[in-house]
């Protein structure tokens, strides 16, 4: 591996786990036994792949919260709508009863723990052991969102949910869950490039709009970060039409010279949801 600055090189060393670093220069090694390197790769085109990844993370993140944000809002609604302000408190609302009850005692601790302003305004000007849904949803992890809504029972709840966003009920459902694993990887600074995801979505099939339909691989590159990238741009453009997100995406990607091929992106990508 050619070094072209050492002192450059030696500052991110000391800063950055070499293991960390290592699992971004394992695509330039011809020999991984070795270590030895594909011959002209620098150390900068490793930190090329390093900081790119920190970026995609970033604007992973981004796109999360604004998924996050809608489905509580959507989920305490049609909870409200149909069960009442305490719907959450209703064990007969839901499905696993255990489930159920490790969620409410998640929610009872965070409650208790909390120091935000809505929470504090609600102790002192109420009783109640814990807040109405709309209040208590914002306590939720991404996790214990997802967890929630999954555990909802009865089919039509949980579709009138997702008919906000076009899609049935399980590919929703599959699709929290897939981004509480994603999200976490996030938190932990984990590389998400090129990783071969051990959590995977439920893939959209025949009921599904048209432009998602054609946009998601359904075949060899269903691990790879592609197909949650489609569903994140889906909901961007569901939750928020006027976003820059996918342009902010293929900015960091030609500014690092990436190959899309790695990430899932297949040659004829641009169709759908990527034109």
């Amino acid at each position: 591996m050619v070094i072209p600055d050492k002192d450059r090189a030696l500052h991110y060393l000391e800063n950055l786990n070499y293991y960390r670093l290592a699992a971004y220069w394992i695509p330039f090694q011809k020999d991984r036994v070795s270590h030895t390197f594909y011959e002209g790769t620098s150390f900068d085109d490793v930190l090329n792949l390093y900081i790119f990844d920190r970026e995609l993370r970033l604007i992973v993140l981004d796109a999360i919260e604004r998924v996050e944000v809608s489905v509580r809002t959507q989920l305490c609604y049609c909870l409200a709508h149909e069960h009442g302000s305490h719907a959450h408190l209703q064990p007969e609302a839901f499905f696993n009863t255990n489930k159920y009850n490790v969620l409410i005692s998640k929610l009872k601790d965070e409650y208790r723990r909390s120091n935000e302003s809505f929470v504090n305004h609600y102790r002192e000007a109420y009783t109640e052991t814990l807040p109405p849904i709309w209040v208590s949803v914002e306590l939720f992890t991404f996790g214990q969102l997802s967890m929630c809504y999954q555990n909802i029972k009865g089919r039509h709840l949980k579709q009138k949910i997702a008919s906000h966003y076009n899609i049935d009920e399980k590919l929703l459902g599959s699709f929290l869950h897939q981004l509480s694993f994603i999200r976490n990887l996030c938190a932990h600074h984990s590389r998400l490039w090129n990783r071969d995801l051990t959590v995977t979505m439920k893939i959209p099939r025949k009921k599904a709009p048209k432009d998602l339909l054609i946009s998601v691989d359904l075949n060899e590159n269903a691990r790879k970060i592609y197909n949650t990238l489609t569903m994140m741009l889906y909901f961007m453009n569901k939750v928020n039409p006027n976003h820059h997100w996918k342009d902010r995406f293929f900015s960091i990607v030609n500014n690092h010279n990436i190959d899309l091929n790695k990430m899932g992106f297949k040659k004829e990508y641009q169709q759908g949801l990527w034109i």
